[in-house]
């Protein structure tokens, strides 16, 4: 980000923003939810998800030698050279957010994992929002192209990711509660980090834990935000978390939480959830945060200390590489200098290439953890 180096609002936003990533990072949190396990069998782990990776390095760090045998199935850019090097971990890349032929494969490579785990086994499955798209088995009569084009419809219609992971279930040999099923005879537990709403198994991964009858949360979105107001309050400001959840469509979402916030008394207010933005036939650059913090910018225009962060908890926003944005009152005035119009490139769903111009994006890479959108706004004299 370079829009306004330096500028100790962002900077600001930045640390807290920091703060709830590291609450909730998968290695960290799954290491701590097994360091206090004594239970000396050999353990076989499968994870999936944009968390896979970190979430198997913190059971490698609490259960050590007892894991004897695991597969990963991770973007490609989040599996860890750790993991890579250890000759009794597979990692294998799946597509996402559409998934494709190396969501498949990937898919294959659990059948053949479950199908080799020797029955009377302890299997820990580590699942992780992303895990629908990245891993798949599909059901009989069910084509790639089929599973594709419901995806591009949900993505292009605005559809919630609830609503999408309910449509995908029946489509697949894996979801909805069928993956535990493949570890016949065996000791299964599940490792949970949501991003969904209710944070229910049978939802996260499209129900990839579902009738596993041992799943521990190790990491959501509260969990988050709890942390981001925690880390607020210690920099002495007067924060505040909203009670509702973010969703519906970014641009409406925006005008409201900005319009919250001119209206409260609070100089720092958090929000968190998912909100969708509904796709013209040829998207450009950014996601439903990149899509948000623009729609804010077009709001707090001209409202001298007002910034605005949204950024997604995975490092990733949509099909960008960037998490996403924090912008303030001349967001706009900087992208107008560099020949870019807020109203066209919210139409064209290209408010990444807009604030890319602004110096406003926002990229961490992959952070270990998906637990849904973070919403801050900040106003400071």
């Amino acid at each position: 980000m370079s829009g306004a180096q330096g500028d100790q609002r962002r900077d600001i936003l930045l640390h807290i923003y920091g703060a709830a990533l590291s609450a909730v990072n998968g290695r960290r949190r799954v290491r701590a939810a097994l360091a206090p396990d004594r239970d000396q069998r050999p353990v076989s782990i499968l994870a999936a998800g944009k968390a896979a990776s970190a979430m198997t390095q913190g059971a490698l760090d609490a259960l050590g030698a007892r894991v004897v045998r695991g597969l990963v199935v991770a973007p490609d850019d989040s599996l860890a050279d750790e993991l890579l090097a250890l000759p009794h971990i597979s990692c294998v890349a799946g597509d996402h957010p559409v998934p494709g032929e190396r969501s498949l494969a990937a898919g294959a490579a659990a059948l053949e994992f479950a199908g080799a785990t020797p029955a009377g086994s302890r299997v820990l499955l580590l699942v992780s929002g992303g895990a629908s798209a990245l891993l798949e088995v599909l059901a009989p009569g069910v084509t790639l192209a089929k599973l594709q084009r419901l995806n591009d419809w949900a993505h292009a219609e605005a559809v919630d990711i609830t609503a999408l992971n309910a449509m995908r279930a029946p489509l697949s040999l894996i979801k909805a509660g069928r993956l535990a099923a493949l570890f016949r005879d065996c000791d299964v537990e599940g490792l949970m980090i949501s991003d969904v709403p209710g944070d229910d198994p049978a939802i996260v991964g499209s129900g990839l834990l579902a009738n596993v009858s041992r799943v521990a949360l190790v990491g959501c979105l509260d969990e988050a935000l709890d942390a981001a107001l925690g880390a607020a309050r210690e920099r002495g400001l007067d924060a505040r978390r909203a009670p509702e959840r973010l969703s519906g469509d970014a641009v409406s979402a925006a005008r409201a939480v900005c319009h919250e916030f001119s209206l409260g008394s609070s100089n720092l207010q958090l929000w968190g959830g998912e909100t969708v933005v509904r796709l013209p036939a040829r998207p450009g650059r950014g996601g439903r945060c990149q899509h948000f913090a623009l729609a804010a910018a077009q709001q707090i225009a001209g409202h001298g200390g007002f910034v605005v962060l949204a950024a997604g908890t995975d490092g990733r926003d949509g099909a960008s590489e960037d998490a996403g944005a924090i912008v303030d009152d001349e967001t706009l005035m900087r992208a107008q200098d560099a020949g870019f119009d807020a109203a066209i490139c919210l139409a064209a769903a290209d408010s990444g290439s807009l604030l890319e111009a602004a110096g406003d994006l926002i990229h961490t890479g992959p952070t270990g953890t998906n637990v849904g959108d973070l919403v801050m706004a900040l106003r400071l004299k």
